[in-house]
């Protein structure tokens, strides 16, 4: 992925894509994102595609340049599917339920975790076990699924915890006498 940022990113159908000096706006089925342009990465919509350049020749705008199309395939990405992260929950008593904007957790502690669910963020619990955390902004998705996992992150003798759906946790064998 040396060069990655020398391949161009395909717009989808039914995605308007406006750019700007300093930014370039997405605006698809699901919603809308910005992304704020380094001053040394230039972008253009040439033929339903994304290509990317550099201003100058040096070797950080290069990795800039590789920065801002993964960011902006993410956003295209965002706008025309979403993104999703499934969260298990693992123990005796460990429970959620999402009300509107506030995710209910009992994880094991002598007091119920209310989790203020930020805005562009859906949360579906599809059994009292099972979280769902549903968005346009891949970065704002792994975040909020990153701070319900860190209530009680998977710990390695039993397994008990909050866990991502496809994460496997290395068990440890207890203590012997």
């Amino acid at each position: 992925m040396a060069k990655a940022w020398k391949t161009p990113v395909a717009i989808p159908a039914g995605i308007d894509v406006n750019i700007s000096e300093h930014a370039v706006t997405v605006k698809g089925s699901k919603g809308s994102l910005e992304q704020i342009l380094h001053p040394s990465v230039e972008v253009v919509a040439k033929d339903g595609s994304l290509l990317f350049s550099q201003r100058d020749g040096e070797r950080k705008s290069m990795a800039m340049t590789g920065t801002i199309r993964a960011l902006l395939r993410n956003m295209l990405t965002g706008v025309a599917d979403g993104f999703e992260k499934k969260l298990q929950l693992i123990g005796v008593g460990y429970r959620a339920q999402a009300q509107g904007q506030v995710l209910n957790l009992n994880l094991g502690f002598s007091h119920p975790i209310d989790y203020k669910i930020p805005e562009g963020i859906s949360i579906e619990t599809p059994s009292q076990t099972e979280v769902v955390v549903k968005g346009i902004d891949k970065q704002k998705v792994g975040q909020v699924a990153a701070e319900i996992r860190a209530f009680r992150p998977p710990e390695p003798y039993k397994g008990k915890g909050v866990r991502y759906a496809d994460e496997h946790v290395v068990r440890k064998e207890a203590k012997k006498k």
